[in-house]
């Protein structure tokens, strides 16, 4: 039994080394066959395909045959099979060879490749070896001079730190210095314009401790630039300074005083506040709508500008910084809301296009070679100019008052004040304690009691003072008062508000008041002197002014009280330049209306020519209706229906479905052309005033197109002369006795009669000898401009059109059958 277990394993031995045997010869006859074909493609290069799927296949059969008959393997003989298979694996031995030849061909030019990439990264890693030696050594050179300097900086700083005796405080600022500073500084460095909370967020500080540390390191010298209101620092090297230092030495040889900026906002923006700057505008004061056209600035309190060489380089005199602080529309939050343009508008300079940047512009204005400066020997700016003159002068100073005297000229041969207010704004707390020839339309102690004067002034009975507004407004004293002790008896004073032109009275275009100051701290001192900002005069039916800042100029010079000649003048004094404005469409105080002897209907005053209520009764932008000639006699609201049957009987179109605004005027001018002939022309002025109030000392004035006014001859019941100083510009006022232009009163019958305005005429005449291509019907013969007191007044857009009976076009046919129809009448009646 043991003998049977024992040959049992035998015998599955020698079963499975002939199948193996079997399985083997099979593969070699696969792979010859399969080699075969690879041949019979032409190809040189021996491949052995794989055979796996084939030689599985052959393997899976010759087990199936073998499991079927064993026997079979048994009988071949291993002669045959051991000479096939010596061929075979001597043929597959030579193709592995000749493979193991290729890999290792492969392998020696992989390797061939992939020396020479590594002789490739390893130049580059030396030469990036070198660069960082080079920036280590340039580095520990920077930390060796930023030792240095930290080492200068922390004496500097020692004195100021306290260093406990156990301690080792002073090693760790030092350190703290070495490396905390450094990094600081070249931070803010690099980024040139950083915002102080990023900075803090970056070294982890309080936003006042960056402000500390930066001003203590501009005080060093670490550090220069500028720290704007918006919580930037705006970082500007030494170099640049120099270079602008160097600039003003070479070229600020002349000081800019007065400097005055025009700033082109353009997001309609809302001024709230400005510090070192007013702005040159009328109205109330803040806040102040600039619109899209920008404003003015002008330098306060620090108005003149010295230069480098003045003040040894003192930038505090010889630059002045404006915040401004407002609110804008239409502009995204991330959006900077940077102006259109900047310009110096001082004489003598030119500004190029300013340089834009994405927070900020600049631009470099210089003197022009071309401006010619007058040689004077004045200390301050000359005297300007203008329409209207304010002059403030300081007769006494004291240590918290002063004694101001102001007056006030009228330089326009066509302006005119009447019942004038004037205002401006006290920028220092200043107020008026008395007044004399003039007095302010609001007494009102509280304002000075429960303000910074009362705090300041603790014991001060403020029932006395004057005026305690920032901006009082102060009207002139009526005629009566000018004899009195306490208020008048001041030369040019109590003209009831009135200032005329001098080419109508020189005696009546000045006006002057007095006035006592008090000041404030820190002004108490005499010397601490400023004028009032923001000034703005009017009257009634008088031209709209503007005003500028106050100028420093030299002071003024009085007659000695004495009466030895000897001329005392003020301890400061300034002037305030105001220009007569062109007024607005629709915001006029007076109007034209137009009519013609060869024209039936008359042109009237322009549809809302001096405003417009809101209503939905009429339509305000239509232009108004014809008229007869006799509805200028009456109001406006008693013309409706005259209108609607002049339109019907003259046969002038459609009616609006709206009637037109009133001209809601208070003045108005007729100009009518009266007769044309050969060698001259004549033309009538009616003034009508439509209000209660009269007219005393009136005057209008007409400006002709081309050379018209060369022809003048005569104005017969108005006093009327052509100025020379204004070309075509006829002046005519009343004649004595005459003068007083009386309001609009009731009519004869107040149920049933329409109110009558005050009125008067005259007629004026002009000669076509030297004007001898005029052409009056055409257009020549009305004004290009009418002014009455000062205000320009509205004219129409239309000129009469000329009737049938005069165009002039008859023809001569008519004229013949009119002629022959006549003979024929009277051959007829002789027959």
């Amino acid at each position: 039994m043991l003998l049977v277990l024992a040959l049992v394993p035998l015998y599955l031995w020698k079963r499975r080394q002939k199948s193996e045997s079997s399985r083997e010869h099979e593969d070699e006859t696969q792979v010859e066959q399969r080699e075969t074909v690879v041949r019979a493609t032409g190809t040189r290069r021996m491949r052995r395909r794989p055979a796996s799927s084939a030689a599985s296949t052959s393997s899976a059969a010759a087990t199936i045959d073998e499991l079927a008959d064993g026997s079979d393997d048994e009988e071949l003989g291993d002669g045959y099979y051991t000479a096939k298979s010596s061929k075979k694996k001597e043929q597959k031995r030579q193709e592995r060879e000749a493979q193991r030849q290729a890999e290792e061909a492969a392998r020696e030019s992989k390797q061939t490749k992939q020396s020479h990439y590594d002789e490739v990264r390893r130049r580059k890693e030396e030469e990036r070896e070198a660069k960082e030696r080079a920036l280590e050594e340039e580095a520990k050179a920077r930390q060796a001079k930023e030792e240095e300097a930290a080492a200068l900086e922390f004496e500097k700083w020692k004195g100021e730190i306290s260093v406990d005796a156990e301690g080792t405080t002073e090693n760790e600022v030092q350190d703290g210095s070495q490396g905390l500073l450094f990094d600081f500084v070249e931070y803010i460095k690099k980024h040139k314009c950083v915002p102080l909370e990023d900075l803090a967020a970056e070294f982890k500080l309080r936003t006042r401790e960056c402000i500390n540390r930066i001003n203590s390191l501009e005080e060093m010298g670490r550090l220069s630039g500028v720290m704007d209101d918006r919580g930037k620092y705006i970082y500007i090297s030494l170099e640049e300074m120099r270079a602008v230092a160097d600039y003003i030495r070479r070229e600020g040889l002349f000081e800019l005083k007065s400097w005055k900026v025009h700033v082109g906002f353009q997001h309609n923006e809302l001024l709230v506040s400005t510090d070192g700057a007013v702005v040159v505008v009328e109205g109330d004061g803040f806040p102040i709508k600039v619109g899209k056209n920008g404003t003015v600035l002008a330098g306060f309190p620090q108005s003149d500008l010295k230069t480098a060489i003045d003040t040894a380089g003192d930038f505090t005199q010889m630059a002045a910084q404006v915040k401004i602080k407002g609110t804008q529309f239409g502009v995204s939050p991330k959006a900077t809301p940077m102006p259109k343009t900047i310009k110096l508008l001082n004489d003598g300079y030119k500004c190029p296009s300013p340089k834009r940047y994405k927070t900020y512009m600049q631009m470099c204005c210089k003197r022009d070679p071309k401006f010619k400066t007058k040689n004077t020997t004045i200390k301050f700016m000359p005297r300007q100019y203008g329409d209207l003159s304010f002059t403030y002068d300081v007769l006494s100073a004291f240590e918290n008052k002063y004694q101001a005297q102001v007056t006030i000229d009228n330089l326009s041969p066509l302006g005119r004040l009447d019942h004038w207010n004037l205002t401006w704004e006290w920028m220092r707390n200043e107020f008026i304690y008395s007044m004399k020839g003039a007095y302010t339309r609001k007494k009102d102690p509280s304002e000075c009691i429960y303000g910074a004067q009362g705090q300041y002034y603790q014991d001060f009975d403020f029932t006395s003072v004057l005026n305690c507004q920032k901006k009082p407004l102060i009207s002139d004293l009526p005629p009566e008062m000018e004899n009195d002790d306490k208020l008048g008896k001041l030369p040019y004073c109590c003209r009831n508000g009135s200032l005329f032109p001098s080419t109508m009275n020189e005696t009546k275009a000045r006006s002057i008041f007095q006035m006592e100051v008090f000041k404030l701290p820190p002004d108490l001192n005499r010397t601490a002197l400023y004028p009032p900002q923001n000034w703005k005069i009017e009257g009634t039916i008088n031209p709209d002014y503007k005003c500028g800042p106050p100028i420093r100029v030299d002071p003024s010079g009085f007659p000695d009280p004495s009466g030895t000649g000897m001329t005392s003048t003020a301890v400061a004094s300034w002037q305030i330049t105001c220009n007569i404005t062109r007024p607005k469409p629709k915001q006029n105080k007076c109007c034209v209306s137009f009519s013609a002897f060869y024209a039936d209907s008359v042109i009237p005053c322009n549809t809302c020519a001096c405003g417009c209520e809101k209503t939905s009764k009429c339509d305000a932008n239509i232009k108004p209706l014809l008229l007869p000639p006799q509805a200028l006699l009456v109001p406006f609201k008693d013309r409706d229906k005259m209108a609607k049957e002049w339109n019907k009987l003259k046969h002038l179109g459609a009616m609006p479905k709206k009637p037109p605004c009133p001209d809601n005027c208070g003045v108005s001018v007729n100009w009518h052309l009266n007769s044309n002939y050969k060698t001259g022309w004549t033309a009538r002025v009616t003034l009508f005033n439509w209000g209660d109030d009269a007219f005393e000392d009136w005057f209008t004035a007409v400006q002709m197109k081309k050379n018209i006014a060369d022809g003048y001859e005569n104005v017969y019941s108005f006093n009327g002369i052509k100025l020379p100083q204004r070309n075509n510009t006829i002046f005519m006022q009343g004649l004595k006795g005459l003068n007083y232009l009386v309001g609009e009163v009731n009519g004869t019958n107040p149920d049933k009669d329409p109110r009558v305005p005050g009125k008067q005429q005259s007629v004026i005449s002009f000669l076509k000898k030297n004007t001898p291509n005029v052409d009056i019907e055409a257009g020549d013969g009305f004004p290009s401009k009418v002014i009455f007191n000062g205000e320009e007044c509205a004219l129409p857009t239309d000129f009469p059109k000329k009737n049938a009976a005069f165009k002039g076009q008859v023809g001569l046919l008519p004229a013949v059958l009119l002629a022959l129809l006549t003979f024929f009448l009277l051959t007829d009646h002789l027959h």
